[in-house]
């Protein structure tokens, strides 16, 4: 436990390619073991073939995939 108290709650920043805070927690969330690199190849991966199979922009599909959960 440190003796200064509680570390303090981390901004989340947006990711590099969309700019989104979304995509940023989806990535933190996939990531293991601090591989940061890893876990963007799968989100971009996976928004790429979101993107080449509905022809809409990735973002809202996501925005709305998760409104529904």
């Amino acid at each position: 436990m440190p003796r200064k108290g509680p570390a303090p709650k981390r901004e989340i920043q947006p990711d590099t390619r969309y700019h989104s805070i979304l995509v940023e927690q989806y990535i933190n969330k996939i990531m293991l073991d601090g591989k940061k690199s890893k876990a963007e190849k799968i989100v971009y991966g996976a928004l790429d073939i979101l993107h080449e199979k509905t022809g809409n922009d990735p973002l809202t599909v996501l925005r709305k995939a998760t409104d529904n959960v």
